[in-house]
């Protein structure tokens, strides 16, 4: 029983990575803009997160810095597909090459570097409770964080103003135009907004998920966030779900060859990325629907007249 606490704890962890980085892919797109930048974006904060504790050993300075980091970065994504038009499939791609680069050069000291020791978090009381105990009160904060976040863009994008604007924009830049909104500097706020929580995501996983810098650790998180977005088909609470689905699966991979199951390797390691293309697959059996919930103006530029 505890094997299976620590399997549910274990997807938790993993799955907040993907929410936090989703979560913000979905700000980006609810306006309107894609960003397929998420991987860079996420190894530069990472190494920016991780190098940070370890000059300062505080770990919310580390994640302040990989959030500053993610929101430099789609700052800069931001300004050239808004305001100079770039393509914005094009633009996202060549950021994830820049910081899959720059990240690298940049951690090359840093891949023998440890940090201060970790601590420890658990909920007095509710932690005791036997296997729910193991399973769902001894996360880091960004766990439980995660799901508020996940309530709070909820709250945001479907019960105030902002979030209704925030949808016109994605929906009909013209029209939101037309009212006096001014729809570039909305969504480049969009954009930043996710930048920084892809950012929060990249450090999470250098200080929490795995302590330590490795070049190219995310390993492709940062492209199935982007999947998640549409699996979700642009829902938080849908995020969320994914995001833990994902994690689990994930995960799964180390269960199985703890029990010793007789499968190579290579296959338990794909199975992430296969769960992600079977998935896409089967949306993408329905257009009508995924088109129903989809933001109208996605990844179409807005040039006001």
């Amino acid at each position: 029983m505890e094997t299976y606490a620590l399997l549910w704890a274990a997807t938790m962890n993993a799955g907040t990575v993907l929410a936090l980085a989703s979560l913000g892919l979905l700000i980006n797109e609810k306006a309107g803009v894609v960003n397929l930048g998420a991987e860079g974006m996420m190894l530069c904060a990472a190494i920016a997160g991780f190098a940070t504790v370890v000059h300062t050993g505080s770990d919310t300075l580390g994640f302040l810095a990989g959030m500053g980091a993610g929101a430099l970065m789609a700052a800069v994504f931001g300004g050239l597909v808004i305001w100079l038009n770039t393509n914005q499939y094009a633009t996202g791609l060549a950021l994830s090459l820049f910081g899959g680069g720059f990240s690298a050069f940049v951690g090359v000291s840093y891949v023998q570097a440890k940090l201060p020791e970790r601590m420890h978090f658990q909920i007095p009381v509710l932690a005791d409770i036997p296997f729910l105990g193991s399973a769902l009160f001894k996360h880091h904060p960004l766990v439980y964080g995660a799901i508020g976040l996940m309530f709070g863009l909820m709250y945001l994008l479907y019960r105030t103003r902002a979030g209704l604007v925030l949808r016109a924009v994605g929906e009909s830049p013209d029209s939101a135009h037309a009212l006096g909104y001014p729809v570039r500097r909305i969504r480049w706020l969009a954009v930043v907004a996710g930048g920084a929580l892809c950012g929060l995501s990249g450090a999470y996983i250098s200080i929490v998920y795995t302590p330590l810098w490795v070049e190219g650790m995310i390993a492709g998180k940062g492209w199935i966030a982007l999947a998640l977005t549409t699996f979700a088909t642009w829902r938080p609470a849908r995020v969320l779900l994914g995001a833990y689905l994902f994690g689990g699966v994930t995960m799964l991979q180390f269960h199985l060859q703890t029990a010793g199951v007789d499968i190579p390797s290579q296959f338990l390691s794909m199975l992430p990325y296969v769960a992600t293309i079977v998935v896409l697959a089967l949306i993408s059996r329905n257009p009508k629907w995924l088109r129903v919930n989809m933001p109208a103006s996605i990844g179409k530029p807005f040039v006001p007249n």
